[in-house]
């Protein structure tokens, strides 16, 4: 088996995307599990469709009476969660040893859990759901309508939600645990890091490390576990970047699986992006050919916010608050300037959702630039053209751009990171340069400056917003994997917390939905035109 970074990331080919309806997220993103057969009026109406499951496609017919009920079927088994039972049908669960009614510790040798005298009402039913969808459209040109067939039908689409088992199916004394964390730094690393241990320990664990420098850790001789106690961790959160380090790509997975097995791993924690929880599933995958009686639990990470079915992934809110402060810089500097233009590059490779959210927050944005909506620079309605009315209006402008916007007015590369992914090319500078010669052609003076604040984010603590959301993500990474759980992630869906089988978030990054009512407001704040 191959390298992280090119033999696991998933290889989904769609023969046509339906236009994406997922910047309203508390939706259900159909883009995902649909392919077109035939449509009719605009992508949005269609007659009949493929189900993509990862493994076949099940063709739905509108004209069956009953193809309701065979999809809200198919979609309950696509969500249905691996759990330990599946290998080992003879497990036989315990009394969880977590209850918060009595705070008697653990005793050295497990006695079915934490005495009370009466039952305790804090634990989630494992037949407990969330609903993905809470907006019955009535009528497919809605904005940010996500419709199935052609009359926009309410379909209910329900998921597992999260939380502490009555249950269990590790004994805590036996259990050794490990946290990794991969890909680059995120606002919040530390916090997941901290939840994480904490509960670990309230459950009675006493053996818990984390692999340094993500995948890394479990091939490099150099690099040893890390020993991970409460009193460890204590203070991480009050600090940016990862107590355990972060690294792209790694050893292959039967490396990885087969370091499990020599240190003895039971539960593994894995924090980071899509391609980081392909190699955990992957890692699942390998574990149960093994038959290893091993939980392996992901935590979303990425800055980006573009986990599909989520509202929204940790670090997104500090990011949003920290490109404040570059805004304002960019702000003050081209109002400040005679004809002065402060261009803002923000992160989001492949979705706008910092931009959107930034200029939205800010209030202070004249144009924002998403990879989700084509625009030109040049031309009558391009970019430069409206940057020369607003230095004519109001003698200055303010432009955000996200760094996965306008590359295909970049030169292509086909250099990637050690994560697979494409090194992009800096629109940011090169949006500075056509605009000096722009206005330089027109023998208009303008005073460009350019801030890409990118690295200055991400080594940023978490906000308020973000630590609650690590802490609880935290928390219920353990629960879940505790609840006999694995090939899982955990997430916040319509405020509540669920888990979801990793296949089905990890397909391709979540997008924005330029139909979507958040994507108009910001254009409503911006007054910006298309700029097509």
């Amino acid at each position: 088996m191959g390298s992280i970074s090119h033999a696991i990331l998933p290889k989904l080919a769609f023969h046509y995307q339906l236009p994406h309806s997922s910047s309203n997220h508390t939706g259900f993103n159909a883009d995902k599990f649909f392919t077109i057969s035939s449509r009719k009026h605009s992508g949005r109406i269609f007659s009949s469709l493929d189900v993509k499951d990862g493994r076949k496609n099940t063709a739905i017919d509108f004209n069956d009476p009953d193809w309701k009920l065979k999809y809200q079927a198919d979609f309950e088994k696509r969500f249905n969660l691996p759990h330990i039972t599946d290998v080992f049908v003879d497990a036989v669960p315990i009394p969880s040893t977590f209850c918060l009614k009595m705070r008697t510790p653990v005793s050295d040798v497990f006695a079915g859990g934490y005495p009370s005298d009466e039952e305790w009402h804090g634990y989630i039913n494992n037949n407990d759901r969330v609903l993905l969808k809470v907006i019955n459209y009535s009528s497919p040109t809605s904005a940010g309508a996500e419709c199935i067939d052609p009359n926009c039908t309410w379909v209910e689409q329900w998921v597992h939600r999260a939380g502490p088992r009555e249950k269990i199916y590790f004994k805590p004394e036996e259990v050794k645990a490990a946290i990794v964390t991969c890909g680059g730094l995120c606002p919040g690393l530390n916090d997941v890091i901290r939840q994480i241990v904490i509960t670990l320990e309230i459950y009675g664990v006493k053996k818990i490390v984390g692999i340094p420098f993500g995948y890394r850790g479990f091939s490099d001789k150099e690099l040893t576990e890390m020993p991970l106690s409460r009193k460890v961790v204590q203070n991480i959160h009050l600090s940016g970047g990862s107590l355990l380090g972060v690294s792209r790509g790694g050893p292959s997975i039967d490396e990885i699986v087969d370091s499990m097995q020599e240190r003895g791993i039971d539960m593994l924690f894995v924090l980071g992006g899509n391609g980081t929880h392909a190699g955990a599933n992957a890692i699942h995958n390998e574990c149960r050919k093994r038959r290893l009686k091993v939980a392996v639990v992901g935590v979303p990470k990425t800055i980006d916010n573009d986990i599909l079915l989520m509202d929204k992934t940790f670090g997104f809110d500090t990011a949003v608050e920290e490109a404040q402060r570059a805004i304002n810089s960019a702000y003050i500097e081209a109002h400040s300037a005679y004809h002065g233009v402060g261009i803002v590059k923000l992160m989001g490779r492949s979705s706008g959702f910092i931009a959107m959210h930034a200029a939205l927050a800010s209030g202070q944005i004249d144009v924002c630039l998403i990879p989700e909506v084509p625009f030109q620079l040049h031309g009558p309605h391009g970019v430069l053209r409206h940057i020369k009315y607003l230095i004519d209006t109001k003698g200055s402008a303010v432009v955000c751009v996200a760094e996965g916007g306008g590359q295909n007015l970049l030169q292509k590369t086909n250099a990637t990171d050690a994560s697979g992914n494409i090194v992009l090319s800096d629109i940011g500078v090169y949006i500075q340069q056509e605009m000096k010669k722009y206005f330089k052609e027109l023998s208009v003076p303008v005073d460009v400056k350019y801030i890409d604040p990118t690295y200055m984010i991400r080594a940023c603590r978490a906000n308020a917003s973000d630590g609650i959301l690590c802490t609880v993500l935290g928390q219920n990474a353990v629960h879940g994997a505790f609840a006999g759980y694995s090939g899982i992630t955990v997430g916040i869906c319509n405020t509540h917390y669920v888990y979801l089988p990793i296949p089905e978030v990890i397909s391709y990054p979540r997008l924005l939905d330029p139909n979507s009512r958040m994507w108009h407001r910001c254009l409503t704040s911006t007054g910006q035109p298309d700029f097509i």
